[in-house]
């Protein structure tokens, strides 16, 4: 089985999402995720035997009670991409506040999943939400133009409470638990399913 270890976003969040998926419906050699799966991955863990997710579900549990995380506000909203805006792989929606305690908690799964014989992250933790990957670069100027130039956001209840930010802001949600998640790779790309959830605090 596949796993990863996520906080999800509500499926309230799926439109607004979308919505900022949209914006990019131009760019040629974008392939968007499905928005009602949308989901932020703490650890990617691989292929993995079934019969290790007890050991698995060990480690996350005293990963959460270490981290010391305890329920918390997150508003998402910003872009991003991977590597960098001149060769682009992963569109991505960045987080505006919350993002300290995602990363003691991604701090803490990284230290128990290695202990567990699990690769360590090769690259430094970035808080965020995958919203499409760049199969082709044809629609790469469109991508690093509306990433750089998004306008301010101004016309909703949202955009009140964050003046003068650049960029979507995509709504606000609590984290009360990390999730270990089943991924299945079929025709129409992954389906996700939770396999067991650890509740903060």
């Amino acid at each position: 089985m596949r796993l990863f270890v996520s906080v999800d976003l509500p499926d309230a969040l799926a439109p607004a999402v979308a919505d900022v998926q949209d914006a990019f419906a131009d760019a040629s050699g974008l392939s968007v995720t499905d928005p009602a799966q949308a989901h932020l991955t703490l650890k990617f863990l691989g292929e993995v035997d079934r019969n290790r997710v007890p050991e698995i579900e060990g480690a996350l549990r005293a990963a959460v009670e270490e981290s010391g995380v305890t329920p918390f506000p997150v508003t998402y909203g910003g872009l991003g991409v991977f590597p960098d805006l001149s060769y682009i792989s992963v569109l991505w929606l960045g987080v505006e506040s919350g993002g300290a305690e995602l990363t003691r908690l991604h701090e803490a799964i990284e230290a128990r999943t290695t202990a567990l014989g699990f690769d360590p992250e090769a690259h430094d933790f970035t808080p965020h939400v995958t919203l499409a990957r760049m199969d082709h670069a044809g629609g790469k100027e469109l991508v690093q133009d509306l990433v750089t130039d998004w306008e301010p956001i101004d016309s909703d209840a949202l955009a009140a409470q964050h003046p003068g930010e650049r960029g979507p802001v995509v709504g606000e949600t609590t984290i009360e638990a990390v999730r270990l998640t089943e991924s299945t790779l079929g025709p129409g790309g992954p389906t996700y399913e939770t396999v067991s959830s650890l509740p903060l605090g």
